[in-house]
């Protein structure tokens, strides 16, 4: 009998919401905000109409090749091949989730320092958290979802009402007297789209859970689509009380503005406050991304792209080998980025490149799929007849080329992305034509991939000598 599907639509909004709404979206926020006022909400409306293009398009994908683990892997290796797909999946997927989990979890640890000041070392409370999360994520889809639907929706309920607190004025702090824009021209706020996209990054985590989830073909999408809607509304609503409680200059200077508005709203309860939402944040975006990356590992360890003990699961049905990997990385990528708000600030660039290169390729994965396999069956299929992937890949690459006002900070951004590339190249060149043995360039048969998802699939190619 097959086993109970055990998420529903709530669980699905959960995951985007918990994934998208991080500590490092809320720097973002406060930096977009306070350089250009209240029209930075105009540039968050266009991001998040972008990221819905993908969101359409990985629904796409999913409906075509349902209950895969891999995700965006299996779609690209389908559709360009193995080389593209390892070189994304690591470097734009893998690399750039660990990054922005690291960044999370020492922007957490500065907040939790800032507020309370115990006698015990920064790094010690994004260790705490990271074996916190490490145990819940072992036990299995259960404790997941128990965790991620309760700080979900505490976290978006706290939002909601901080932020409602400020825009109508009801803080108990003093309302600062300030220009609601600070841009005029539409040019200057299209080109904040790039800083704003960043609070959107991650809805897609619900696809990697697609198998557990009750009427995915329907619940997948939807609760996606509804996930970005929720956040843009909810920062939308911050915005508006930062403008009457926080000043911009000194909003778009600070390594933790939510930790600034919070005082400003409502003194040292408000700090409290947003300390909470901070903690609430980060359980919610490292849980999903535990979650999400093990699933993927687990899904490419089938597909041969990386190494067979990355299939192993537990006795919860746990891919318990990713779920200790991505932990250790995420607690060294927050060891590097610990105590410095540059590093912070630039790696979450860095990894807003890396996630929209995996996007670019999404679009690309539809498109290619849709002249190849015009009438394999879809359960969805995003319309507008390849309008909506032309767009999100134009408005993708103009926000890579924009990723920085600063040129010497985009150039930089720039040299680290050719470089990381440029060496995953080399590694999946060898590994493809090595370990996989398969031709490097050529793409896989759909009925092939979907194949790999069986255990056995890959136990019959080493009998055959076909592969190590």
């Amino acid at each position: 009998m097959a086993e109970e599907k055990k998420l529903g639509l709530r669980s699905v909004i959960s995951v985007s919401v918990g994934l998208v709404i991080a500590t490092s979206c809320l720097v973002s926020l406060g930096q977009g905000a306070g350089t250009i006022g209240v029209v930075f909400i105009v540039a968050m409306v266009i991001a998040c109409l972008l990221n819905m293009t993908t969101i359409a398009s990985l629904s796409e994908l999913n409906a075509l090749m349902p209950n895969t683990t891999g995700g965006l892997a299996q779609y690209t290796l389908a559709s360009m091949g193995p080389f593209p797909t390892l070189i994304s999946m690591v470097g734009g997927y893998l690399l750039c989730n660990v990054l922005s989990s690291g960044v999370e979890a020492s922007i957490f640890a500065y907040a939790m320092e800032q507020t309370f000041h115990l006698p015990i070392p920064r790094l010690a409370y994004t260790i705490i958290m990271t074996i916190i999360l490490l145990i819940a994520n072992l036990r299995g889809v259960d404790m997941f979802a128990k965790i991620q639907d309760l700080v979900a929706y505490l976290l978006v309920g706290s939002m909601i009402l901080m932020g409602i607190i400020g825009a109508l004025g009801l803080g108990t702090g003093k309302m600062v007297h300030q220009p609601m824009c600070m841009a005029t021209n539409f040019s200057s706020v299209v080109s904040m789209t790039a800083v704003a996209f960043w609070l959107f990054i991650g809805a897609e985590y619900a696809i990697p859970i697609s198998k557990e989830v009750k009427n995915a073909k329907k619940n997948v999408p939807l609760g996606m689509m509804l996930g970005l809607i929720i956040i843009c509304a909810v920062q939308s609503i911050l915005v508006l009380g930062f403008h009457n409680y926080t000043d911009w200059k000194q909003l778009a200077d600070s390594a933790a503005p939510h930790l600034l508005y919070g005082v400003n709203l409502l003194g040292q309860p408000g700090k409290i406050w947003m300390a909470f939402v901070a903690a609430l944040a980060v359980i919610s975006s490292q849980n999903s991304g535990i979650q999400g990356l093990s699933s993927i590992c687990q899904g490419m360890a089938k597909m041969n792209m990386m190494p067979q003990c990355f299939g192993k699961t537990n006795k919860n049905g746990v891919p318990y080998i990713g779920v200790w990997f991505v932990s250790i990385a995420i607690m060294i990528f927050a060891v590097i980025s610990n105590g410095s708000t540059d590093a912070i600030s630039f790696m979450i660039l860095v990894g807003s490149v890396f996630w929209m290169i995996s996007y670019i390729l999404a679009h690309v994965d539809v498109l290619i799929l849709r002249r190849r396999l015009p009438k394999a069956p879809r359960s969805f299929k995003s319309p507008g007849g390849g309008l909506l992937q032309i767009i999100g890949i134009l408005g993708t690459v103009y926000m890579v080329l924009n990723i920085s006002t600063d040129p010497a900070e985009r150039n930089a951004i720039w040299l680290i992305t050719i470089v990381v590339f440029a060496i995953l190249a080399v590694y999946a060149f060898f590994w493809i034509r090595y370990k996989m043995k398969i031709p490097v360039f050529k793409s896989v048969p759909l009925e092939k991939v979907m194949a790999m998802e069986n255990s056995m699939y890959y136990v019959v190619r080493r009998r055959r000598g076909l592969c190590k």
